[in-house]
């Protein structure tokens, strides 16, 4: 079979691999799909320091089963977590599970799903990670669950609700989900924010937020835009979806008064410092809160939404690859070209 494994950073490579066998406990699906994300192109780019290589990427899986246990029968139509927590420690057993300090990934300390066959290890299994796939869900859309499950964990940490005034920084893929995932939870009006003019109409003319607002250096100041937009309350919730440090700070100044803010996208570890005016955060009686992937029952609820028709993912799904074009992929997704790109083994 073929698969495209890690190698080292700038080396990853489509190579002929075994077909992996599935041992006690353990699952072995045929991958349908296998989406791609910005995670991937700074694998490819830096590595991880939890990857140790040669390791199959890929993380967001959609398969079939072939073999295996828990209960599953050849045929039947899943999706796997990636994140996986253990289950058993203090934070797991307070129902806190996306922020397990012993959590697993799939693509990093296991086999990923940019393969024609995998093997989902029993940790997985043992979490509730294997979901079944709801009938009229194809693979593609469900392999999206699991970013949207991410940015479910994201929004109930926000606690983005009915009436809300919901600003999005980033309309990369994960900005899309979140645009979406608001309009389902009651937000009264969303309003998208990008430095990339072309990528903002791309998303835009797909999730149709109530305002695009563009921030680039001739466009004005953000803050001030989005206080116009707002009648000069600020919003109740400020989703950075993007790696920018820019945008944190800016997300403090464009809050409304007990607004909440998301610091969703990470920093780059090299330079993850901000200024931030502790004053507005007093003041204002501002909350900032963190996200950290999902859990496996985020990923189960992130499935229903999609099924439910209250999430839409079929159509972002911009790009559909073959494996042996995963990298052409991965560049894809690195020059903001896509809203998604998904991988068919």
């Amino acid at each position: 079979m073929k698969v495209a494994r890690f190698h080292a950073p700038g080396d990853i490579r489509v190579e002929d691999a075994d077909e992996p066998v599935a041992g006690p406990g353990e699952l072995r699906i045929r991958v349908r799909n296998c989406s791609t994300c910005g995670t991937d192109a700074k694998i490819l780019k830096y590595g991880h320091h939890h990857i140790r290589p040669p390791r199959v990427m890929g993380h967001e899986i959609a398969g079939e089963v072939v073999d295996g246990a828990g209960g599953w029968a050849p045929g039947d139509r899943v999706q796997v977590i990636a994140a996986i927590p253990c289950g058993r420690c203090g934070e797991c057993l307070r129902g806190r599970m996306t922020v397990c300090p012993n959590q697993e990934s799939m693509g990093y300390h296991y086999d990923g799903g940019f393969a024609e066959y995998m093997v989902v290890p029993e940790k997985v299994l043992a979490v509730d990670g294997v979901n079944r796939i709801p009938d009229g869900v194809g693979f593609a859309e469900a392999s999206v669950a699991e970013p949207l499950a991410c940015v479910l964990n994201g929004q109930e940490l926000a606690r983005v609700g009915e009436g809300d005034d919901v600003v999005v920084m980033g309309s990369g893929p994960i900005g899309c989900l979140h645009v979406r995932l608001a309009r389902s939870r009651g937000a009264a009006r969303v309003f998208l924010v990008d430095v990339n003019a072309g990528r903002l109409e791309a998303a835009a003319s797909l999730v149709r937020p109530d305002a695009a607002v563009h921030s680039g250096e001739d466009s004005g100041d953000v803050v001030d835009q989005v206080l116009k937009l707002t009648e000069g309350r600020g919003a109740d919730v400020v989703i950075t979806a993007a790696a920018s440090g820019a945008a944190q700070e800016q997300a403090l100044r464009m809050a409304a008064r007990q607004g909440r803010i998301s610091f969703f996208g990470g920093l780059p570890k090299d330079d993850p410092i901000i200024r931030c005016d502790s004053n507005l955060v007093h003041y204002r009686e501002l909350t900032i809160v963190g996200a950290n992937g999902s859990s496996p029952a985020h990923n189960a609820q992130a499935l229903r939404l999609i099924a439910d028709g209250r999430v839409p993912v079929a159509d972002l799904i911009t790009h559909r690859l073959p494996l042996p074009e995963v990298l052409d992929g991965i560049g894809i997704v690195s020059r903001g070209e896509a809203i998604k790109v998904t991988v068919e083994p």
